[in-house]
């Protein structure tokens, strides 16, 4: 009896030191506050022309306006551009709220965006106000049109104009008489100029839809005809005594597209010169259009409806048929090109292609005949940083070795390919760089998965640091203080492949224990989970992790890792599946690797494309998950857009199949465990039909399933007093009373 009592004394001894060990990590209420671990950024900034300076909008203390400061990359000496005094209403002389600013080529005025509305997923709509720094004048502009209603407002190359889009249509305003010439009158729901439909937002990035010519004299915009493209209606039931309906075009795979063109019109108004770009304007994508520097012949990126085709049009102004310069091609798909750059008095511009495995910056001559490589080898150029034209380098994103860190690399824009890391060897992680036009100096960011950012200014190519802007002692304190342990970086295998992975721990973890797993997922092209960079300290994961579970991470075929052509398009027309036998297969041999790992117990949960493998996971591989949370996930794939969907899957006509196996509602046959699925319900993304129609077949099967709705609530599920944190309760009490 006394053995027995002495060892129920020493279980609730355990048990009481379990809890005070949870409790003192912070709650769940205090995590989501963001009050936990404060990290300080450098905030906004644009480098000045001169390449010595940049700019910040700061609070003046004193009059409580705003002021435009700049501060020198050498020596942090401070200036101040634009004082609070100017900008303040001419009416009352109250400071003037600032959004954001954009400066005149000739650096003499200034644009000023306020009072702005959200369009989609930004702030694009608002209202324009003009400074005239000789002057010290201040005029809005778009007066007599419906206030907030400005979008993408430009100075003309010689600052005596402004052009801006309305109620989709597109004006110019002479700044010398306030006169204001309407160059489109066809705008309309349907008829869209100047700016872009849903798609084109959501998966090209395409908003400001229209471009100043060099000389001045034109305009050259695009136009979207969404009339015929399927109309999607989202029913909000929580505003109002009677519902609203919000209809917008939205093309899901397989459908019709707006026709979509491009064209030119004098901006002291008149017709319109459309270019007979050849192709269906709804089979054919435009998403890039420029002036090539200092000419009024414009440059086009024209992508086919299955995305593996990518051809670059000239045409001048004046001329209606435009000229064939450049193809590129891939036998999966292509991305658009984001880093056209001209050199040599434009004898040559720079191509990003995957044409020998690995993504690399070419050299493309202005005929378009010569393409040479600027970066070669056997790794994948990530992104471009900058140039310095001086002294000839580009500067760009790479990470040979590690695949789930970034590094700064330079290479001559005409040497032989050769590259040359920067970043310092000592910092492993990721580096993100805001570098000046000339490329002298930049604003280097250094963090990993247990460094919350470090701030400097580094002169360039030495990387020479000249002052440091930000260290974050505090939140590096305020981490360290709570005693977790980081992600730990590791590599699991499916099959033959080698796959990165990570894994967190609870604070008082026993490798002698068996723990139960959740595994976060993405596991889409678009992007990845598995990157060692401070992610503010996944105290959200960390929570979960002290309440006794093992949180993991895996990257699956597909996704987003820079480790060539093939480890990301051998997907193509499989989306889902590969994603989800990887995940099967890693978390399996993590359990190999790691006798800690419960078998019998392991969780799966993911976002958007994350909530999509996760059901995927649930119903191909009941005997490996036992329990998922699904949130905003895709669950029919013919539900979601032309752009996204068919660039990796092609449409469902050409791949039925595909479809078919990729899609979670084909396999609700398999759920075994336990299921939450959760949803916004005003989500214009992914529609919140995926989950309806899911939970329908759910039903049909006779599956049994838990459901939360969050009335609308848009795809990151987050508007609206507690939305978080009930989500986030919800999500702990669910993987608590399901899979503990």
């Amino acid at each position: 009896m006394k053995r027995q009592r002495l060892y129920t004394l020493l279980i609730c001894l355990a048990c009481f030191c379990r809890v005070a060990t949870a409790q003192t990590f912070p709650s769940l209420e205090e995590i989501v506050s963001g009050q936990v671990v404060r990290t300080r950024g450098m905030g906004a900034m644009n480098w000045l022309k001169d390449g010595e300076r940049y700019s910040r909008l700061e609070r003046n203390e004193t009059t409580g306006g705003t002021e435009v400061v700049a501060y020198r990359a050498k020596d942090n000496t401070r200036e101040v551009l634009i004082p609070s005094s100017l900008l303040v209403y001419p009416e009352t002389g109250k400071p003037l709220p600032v959004r954001s600013i954009s400066w005149s080529e000739d650096n003499t005025k200034v644009l000023i965006y306020n009072n702005t509305r959200q369009v989609w997923r930004y702030d694009t709509r608002g209202d324009y106000w003009v400074l005239n720094l000789a002057t010290g004048t201040l005029q809005q502009i778009g007066k007599g049109l419906p206030g907030s209603s400005l979008m993408f407002a430009k100075f003309s190359p010689k600052a005596n104009k402004v052009a801006y889009i309305s109620r989709n249509n597109l004006f110019v305003e002479e700044l010398a008489t306030g006169q204001i010439t309407q160059l489109t009158t066809d705008g309309s729901e349907t008829i869209v100029n100047g700016t872009f439909d849903w798609v084109y937002e959501e998966e090209f990035d395409c908003r400001d839809g229209f471009r100043w010519s060099p000389s001045g004299d034109y305009i050259a915009y695009w136009q979207s005809d969404t009339e015929g493209t399927g109309v999607f209606d989202i029913i909000n039931n929580v505003d109002s005594l009677y519902p609203t309906i919000l209809h917008f075009p939205y093309p899901k795979a397989g459908t019709a597209n707006s026709a979509v063109k491009v064209g030119y019109v004098p901006v002291t108004g008149g017709t319109t010169t459309w270019l007979d770009i050849p192709g269906h304007p709804r089979d054919f994508y435009l998403p890039r259009m420029e002036f090539i520097p200092g000419t009024d012949e414009l440059f086009i990126q024209q992508l086919n409806r299955q995305q593996n085709r990518n051809q670059v049009w000239t045409a001048r102004i004046g001329e209606k048929i435009p000229t064939l310069l450049f193809s590129d091609s891939d036998e999966a798909w292509l991305e658009t090109n984001n880093h056209v750059m001209w050199l040599k008095n434009n004898a040559y511009f720079t191509w990003v292609s995957e044409r020998d495995g690995w993504r690399h910056l070419y050299r493309v001559s202005r005929d378009g005949k010569e393409i040479s490589p600027i970066t070669k080898g056997e790794f994948d150029f990530i992104s471009l940083v900058g140039t310095d034209l001086q002294k000839g380098l580009v500067y760009f994103i790479a990470s040979p070795e590690n695949f789930t860190q970034r590094y700064l690399y330079s290479a001559s824009l005409f040497g032989n390919g050769e590259v040359k890391r920067i970043s310092p060897l000592d910092q492993a992680g990721q580096h993100t760089y805001n570098m000046s036009p000339t490329g002298k100096w930049a604003v280097h960011t250094f963090s990993n998965a247990a460094t919350p950012p470090v701030i400097d200014m580094v002169a360039l190519p030495t990387h020479k640091s000249v002052r440091t802007i930000e260290t974050n002692e505090q939140a590096r304190a305020q981490y360290a203080a709570l005693e977790v342990h980081p992600k730990e970086f590791l590599k699991v295998t499916s099959g033959d492949l080698q796959l990165d992975a990570w894994i967190i721990k609870p604070k008082d973890f026993d490798p002698a224990k068996k723990y139960p797993v959740i595994i976060e997922v993405y596991g889409e092209p678009w992007g990845s989970t598995v990157q060692d960079a401070w992610g503010g300290g996944d105290l959200w994961l960390q929570y979960m992790a002290q309440q006794g579970f093992l949180i993991a991470s895996i990257e699956n075929r597909g996704a987003a890792a820079p480790r060539g052509r093939e480890w990301r398009k051998c997907i193509y027309g499989e989306v889902g599946t590969f994603a989800a036998e990887d995940q099967c297969r890693g978390i399996l041999d993590m359990a190999n690797q790691f006798p800690f790992i419960d078998k019998e117990r392991i969780g799966i949960t993911g976002w958007s494309g994350g909530g999509s493998q996760t059901l995927n996971c649930m119903f191909r591989y009941p005997e490996v998950f036992h329990t998922g949370i699904a949130i905003a996930f895709v669950a029919d794939q013919r539900l979601y857009d032309t752009i996204y969907q068919e660039r990796y899957m092609d449409t469902p006509q050409n791949n039925p199949e595909g479809y078919r196996k990729g899609s979670p509602i084909s396999w609700v046959e398999g759920l075994q465990g336990n299921l939450l699925l959760i949803h916004g319900t005003g989500d214009d993304n992914v529609h919140y039909q995926n989950c309806e129609l899911l939970a329908n077949e759910l039903i049909r099967h006779g599956k049994i399933f838990s459901q939360i709705s969050y009335p609308m609530r848009s795809h990151s599920i987050s508007e609206g007093k507690g939305t978080t944190l009930h989500l986030r309760k919800s999500m702990a009490k669910y993987w608590n009373d399901y899979l503990k």
